[in-house]
């Protein structure tokens, strides 16, 4: 008997070594193989394999600053330096949904909005420093500049708190009462935008308007806002570009452009070019000056530019490089075990990862 249960504890012991040894090797097998990632002009600068449990999975990736957050679908959040990947901090949210829109950074500020609930954390460490409830629930990303909150509630009003003791200083609305979708907040001027099109801007610290800009439809996703112009997509199915120009704050319309389908986020913009998804129709480059560039049809979402090359992810997991100067598709590369992916307009590193909490950092070369 005694042998028996001996042979039974070796065999236990072997298989968990067995086991254990192949979980590392998963774990350790790149998310991309370096023959294909070879192939399209890439390599891995790094690679993590987060704690996740079985029954977890990956949900969302977001670029902030010089840090990369990883949202899970059991409100639990991750953040590693995308330089490196090392991990700064794992946090876990109260339970329910993931904050509204994500996180927003200001200084060294994390903001998340839940519910009516507001929430600054300390990019450092995630630490909760203070907590904020509103009467009504948020629906969308708080913002702020040195001196306010700009908080965009349910009932169809922006309230504007003092930073300092979030009292709250003045609210305004749209003139037509539409719910308040976008917020950008600066220091000497903020932009909403509305459910049914209205972009306007306001002073930061009184309820006056500066100018108002009439859409023909709702605005779909944020406002992006890259130096002195505002991008934004619509439900009317056009992207428009809209400069902020005089002082006190004057606007000028600049262009529409049409795309081929339904709009549902906001267009990516970078240093010299505009990406915007429209469903079932793909990823289309646009000039600023508003001229078509090029179309991946199942294109998806633009993962990061280098030099004159756009790197797109489409729905059947593919890397498709563009070439923003010939207009024109150079390759395509399998990127089949990834199913997650963070937009970068700032640099030419590329995030993506699975839903198993595999995570790589990719770098093009020449």
């Amino acid at each position: 008997m005694l042998k028996l249960f001996g042979y039974k504890l070796i065999l236990v012991i072997f298989l968990s070594v067995i086991c254990n040894s192949f979980a590392a090797e998963k774990a350790a097998q790149p998310l991309v193989s370096p023959e294909l990632l070879e192939y399209a002009g890439l390599r891995t600068l790094w690679q993590q394999k987060l704690p996740i449990k079985a029954t977890e999975y990956l949900d969302e990736m977001l670029i902030l600053g010089d840090r990369i957050y990883i949202f899970s679908n059991r409100n639990y959040i991750i953040s590693l330096d995308r330089n490196d990947g090392e991990w700064i901090f794992g946090e876990a949210f109260s339970p329910g949904t993931l904050p509204v829109g994500g996180l927003r950074l200001y200084r060294d500020e994390l903001l998340s909005a839940n519910g009516n609930e507001l929430v600054e954390f300390e990019v450092e460490t995630g630490n909760e420093f203070r907590k904020t409830e509103v009467e009504n629930a948020i629906v969308c990303p708080v913002v702020r500049n040195n001196s306010y909150f700009y908080i965009s509630e349910d009932d169809r009003r922006l309230h504007v708190l003092r930073a300092k003791d979030m009292v709250q200083i003045f609210e305004v609305a749209a003139d037509n009462g539409s719910m308040i979708t976008s917020v950008i907040a600066e220091e000497d001027f903020v932009i909403f935008g509305t459910e049914k099109g209205n972009v306007v801007s306001i002073a930061p610290d009184q309820p006056k308007r500066f100018w108002q800009f009439n859409a023909a439809d709702a605005i779909v996703g944020p406002l992006i806002k890259d130096g002195r112009s505002l991008f934004f997509a619509c439900a009317d199915t056009n992207v428009y570009r809209v400069d902020i120009v005089g002082f006190p704050e004057q606007k000028r319309f600049v262009w529409k452009y049409q795309m081929p389908g339904i709009l549902e986020k906001a267009p990516r913009v970078t240093r010299q070019f505009v990406y915007q998804y429209a469903i079932t129709k793909g990823v289309t480059a646009i000039g600023k000056a508003g001229t078509f560039l090029w179309n991946v049809p199942l294109g998806v979402d633009l993962l990061a530019e280098y030099n004159d090359k756009a790197y797109v992810i489409t729905e059947d997991r593919k890397l498709v490089v563009m070439d923003n100067i010939e207009s024109k598709r150079l390759y395509s590369v399998n990127f089949a075990a990834v199913t997650r992916h963070a937009s970068n307009v700032t640099d030419s590193m590329i995030y993506i990862a699975d839903e198993r909490g595999r995570v790589a950092c990719l770098q093009p070369v020449e």
